[in-house]
C-alpha cells in the first residue's frame, strides 16, 4: 500500500537535527515531495516554498532546529561531488558510461549515504524539480538561505570553499584529458606547442588565494578570474583541433566521447565561477541547482548517450558512402550504358549464385548450416561482383543516399532545387538500369543454364516441388513484400558495417602498418606488402559491405526461425533467378500457372522494397550526420511533380546529349 505524503506540519514536527544519517535524508526527500506536489503546476510548487519558509519564521524553535538540522546536513555529505562530478561519466570510455547508466536504472539508490550526487538525484527526481528551482524569485531564494544559516561570518563561507574545490577537482579532470596521449597526439602542431594545459591548475591556485584572502584588492581578484578563463578557453579551442584530426584519420567514439567529456567540464567551471563571483549567492545557486537537475535526466538518458557520441562516426560513415555513391549516380547517355552493362554483368554472376542456391538445398542441411553456406555462397558472389566492376543493384541505395542527403545543404536558390530534382531524375533512373539490368540477365542465364543442367543429367535441375514452392514463396499475397522490406534493412546494415570497419581500418593506421612494418614486410616482401595496403585502402569497404551482405542474408532467417520469428529475405536478382530456375523445371506449361503470373508481378514491388527501404534509412542517418534542417520541402515536391509532368521519361531514360 502506497504511503501517503505527509503535510508541513507533520515533516516540522519530525524535524531532528540529531537522527541518523538515513533518517535526515529520508526527511529532505519528503520535504522535497510535499514542495513537488502533483509535479503539475510550478506556480503551486514556488507557493509551498513559500508557505515553508513563513512556517520556520513565525516558528524560532523550528528554525534553530531547521539550522541545525541543515548545519549538520551539510558537514556529513560531501556537496563537493555534486558540483564537481555530477552528470559526467565516472569512466573514460562510452562502454562503461553506458553500463553506469543501466545499472542506475535497474537498481535502486540508497540514501544512506554521504555522495551529494546520489541524495540529490533521490531529492530532485525530476524535470519538473528544474522548473520550480529556476522559476523561484530573488526574495524567497533570500528568505530561504536566511533560514537555513546562520549569520554570516567573516571570511570565506563553506559554499565558496565548495565551489573552490570543485573547480579544483574539474580542473584535475581536465588536466588529466588534456594530457592522455590519445587526445594530445592528435591535437594540432601549434595547439601542442602552446601548452595551454600545462598552467592550468597554476592560475586555479591563483584564483583561490585571492577568494580565501580578503585584504585582497577586487581588481587582483578580477584579474586572477579573467586569466582562468582565458586558460579554460585556450584548452578548449586545443582540444578542438582534434575533430580535424579526424576528417583524414578515422574518428574513435571514445575520443569523441572524452572530447565532450573536457568540453562540458569547461563549461561546468565557467558555471562554478558564476556562484563564487555573484552578488546573489542564493539566486545562482538556485539556477546552477536546476541546472544540475537538467542535467541528470539527460545523463540518465542511454538513447541520448549513444545518439550524442556516435552523431560524429554516423557522420564519417556517411561522408565516406557520399564518395562512394556519387559514382552509382548516372548523368549522361555514356555512364547510363555503362552501369546497363555492370549490372548485365552482376545479373551475370548472380544466376551461377542462384543455381548453387539450390545445390546446397538439396543437401538438407540443418538450419545454422544451410544459412552459414549460404551466406557464404553470397558473400563470394558479391565480393566476385565487386572485384570485376560489376554492380549488384541493391547495394547501391545505401551508398546514394548520403550523396543526395549532402547535396541538401546547398538548396539556397530556386536553381539549385532544379538541379537537385535533376539529380533525383539521374538516381531514380540509374537504379531502374541497375535492376533491370540484373534481372533482364540473370533470368534467362538462369533458366538456359538450369536447361542445360537437366538435358546433362536427365533430369529437371530444380524439382517439381522445388519450383512450386518457389512459386509460392514469391507469391505477391504473402509475406514476401514484408520480407523484401526486411532485406533492405539488412542492405542498410550492411553499409553502416562498411563505414564503421572502413573507419576502423583507417583510425588504427592499418594501412600504413601493412606497407611499412618490418614483420609484415618480411613476410609478404616490400612490393607485395605496399600492393596489399593500397587494395585494402582502396576496396576494403565494398568488402566489408559484402561479405556482411552476404552472411546477413544466409544467416539471419536462421536465427530468425530459431527465435520462430518466421523472417526471410526477398532479393529481387536472386528471386529473379529462381523464378528462372523454376520455369526450366516445369517447362512452357507454367505460362498457364496464375502463381507464375503473381511470382512476376511481386518482382517489380520487390525491387523497389530493396531499394527504397534502404535509401530511406540511409537518407535519413545522412540528413542527422549532415545536420541537414529547415529544407523546403514544399518546395522541392512541387518541381519534382513538374518534371513528372514536363518529362516523364527522364526517370527512366537518358537525353541523347548530357545537358
Amino acid at each position: 500500500m502506497k504511503r501517503q505524503a505527509p503535510d508541513l506540519t507533520e515533516l516540522l514536527a519530525t524535524l531532528d537535527p540529531h537522527a541518523g544519517l538515513a533518517q535526515r535524508h529520508v526527511w529532505l526527500i519528503e520535504l522535497l515531495a510535499w514542495v513537488r506536489g502533483p509535479a503539475d503546476s510550478v506556480a503551486g510548487a514556488t507557493a509551498r516554498v513559500q508557505l515553508f519558509v513563513e512556517a520556520v519564521e513565525a516558528r524560532p524553535d523550528i528554525q534553530h532546529r531547521l539550522q541545525a538540522w541543515w548545519t549538520t546536513l551539510v558537514n556529513s555529505v560531501d556537496i563537493t561531488t555534486l558540483l564537481a562530478d555530477f552528470g559526467f561519466a565516472r569512466g573514460t570510455a562510452l562502454l562503461s558510461e553506458a553500463a553506469e547508466q543501466i545499472r542506475n536504472k535497474l537498481l535502486p539508490r540508497s540514501p544512506e549515504t554521504i555522495d551529494a550526487s546520489e541524495l540529490f538525484v533521490l531529492a530532485l527526481p525530476g524535470a519538473f524539480d528544474a522548473k520550480w528551482l529556476a522559476a523561484l524569485d530573488d526574495a524567497t531564494l533570500q528568505r530561504l538561505a536566511a533560514v537555513l544559516v546562520p549569520d554570516s561570518s567573516q571570511g570565506a563561507s563553506p559554499w565558496q570553499r565548495a565551489l573552490l574545490d570543485a573547480i579544483t577537482y574539474c580542473a584535475g579532470q581536465i588536466l588529466s584529458t588534456g594530457f592522455a596521449p590519445g587526445m594530445r597526439l592528435r591535437m594540432s602542431e601549434s595547439a601542442r606547442e602552446a601548452q595551454p594545459f600545462h598552467a592550468l591548475i597554476r592560475d586555479v591556485e591563483s584564483l583561490r588565494v585571492e577568494v580565501l584572502h580578503a585584504l585582497r584588492t577586487p581588481e587582483r581578484l578580477h584579474e586572477a578570474t579573467q586569466r582562468l578563463q582565458d586558460r579554460l578557453e585556450a584548452c578548449r579551442a586545443a582540444a578542438a583541433t582534434v575533430y580535424s584530426h579526424f576528417e583524414d584519420n578515422g574518428i574513435s567514439v571514445d575520443l569523441v566521447f572524452r572530447l565532450r567529456q573536457l568540453d562540458a567540464r569547461i563549461l561546468r567551471v565557467r558555471d562554478l565561477l558564476d556562484c563564487l563571483l555573484a552578488a546573489e549567492p542564493a539566486a545562482t545557486a538556485a539556477r546552477l541547482l536546476a541546472h544540475l537537475v537538467a542535467v541528470g535526466q539527460e545523463r540518465r538518458s542511454l538513447r541520448a548517450l549513444v545518439a550524442t557520441n556516435s552523431s560524429l562516426l554516423a557522420a564519417k560513415v556517411a561522408e565516406r558512402s557520399a564518395e562512394t555513391g556519387e559514382y552509382y549516380i548516372t548523368r549522361t547517355r555514356a555512364e547510363y550504358l555503362a552501369m546497363v552493362r555492370n549490372a548485365a554483368g552482376g545479373g551475370a554472376v548472380m544466376a551461377f549464385t542462384t543455381l548453387v542456391k539450390f545445390a546446397l538445398y538439396a543437401l538438407a542441411l540443418s538450419a545454422f548450416w544451410g544459412g552459414f553456406w549460404a551466406g557464404l555462397n553470397y558473400a563470394l558472389s558479391f565480393v566476385l561482383v565487386q572485384l570485376l566492376h560489376f554492380t549488384v543493384a541493391t547495394k547501391q541505395p545505401a551508398m546514394t543516399a548520403p550523396a543526395m542527403a549532402a547535396k541538401l545543404k546547398e538548396l539556397v536558390s530556386g536553381d539549385a532545387i532544379e538541379s537537385f530534382v535533376d539529380e533525383i531524375t539521374h538516381l531514380v533512373r540509374s537504379q531502374v538500369a541497375a535492376v533491370l539490368g540484373n534481372v533482364l540477365v540473370v533470368f534467362p542465364l538462369v533458366l538456359c543454364l538450369a536447361l542445360a543442367i537437366g538435358w546433362a543429367k536427365g533430369s529437371p535441375a530444380v524439382s517439381a516441388d522445388e519450383a512450386a514452392h518457389v512459386l509460392a514463396s514469391l507469391h505477391l499475397l504473402g509475406p514476401s513484400l514484408l520480407f523484401a522490406a526486411f532485406t533492405g534493412v539488412l542492405l542498410f546494415a550492411s553499409s553502416i558495417i562498411a563505414g564503421w570497419t572502413e573507419n576502423w581500418f583507417v583510425l588504427h593506421r592499418l594501412d600504413s602498418a601493412m606497407h611499412y612494418n618490418p614483420r609484415v614486410t618480411a613476410w609478404l616482401g616490400k612490393e607485395r606488402a605496399a600492393r596489399w595496403a593500397r587494395f585494402l585502402r582502396e576496396n576494403l569497404s565494398g568488402l566489408a559491405a559484402n561479405i556482411s551482405l552476404g552472411f546477413m542474408l544466409g544467416l539471419v532467417p536462421a536465427f530468425a526461425g530459431f527465435f520462430g520469428l518466421g523472417l526471410d529475405v526477398r532479393h529481387v536478382t536472386l528471386s529473379s533467378g529462381q523464378i528462372g530456375a523454376a520455369t526450366a523445371s516445369l517447362g512452357w506449361s507454367i505460362l498457364h500457372l496464375g502463381a507464375f503470373w503473381w511470382a512476376v508481378a511481386t518482382l517489380p514491388l520487390l525491387g523497389a522494397l530493396n531499394v527504397g527501404v534502404s535509401f530511406y534509412l540511409a537518407f535519413r542517418l545522412a540528413l542527422r550526420a549532415h545536420d541537414v534542417s529547415g529544407v523546403d520541402r514544399s518546395r522541392i515536391y512541387a518541381a519534382m511533380r513538374r518534371r513528372v509532368r514536363n518529362a516523364p521519361l527522364s526517370f527512366f531514360l537518358p537525353a541523347r546529349q548530357a545537358s
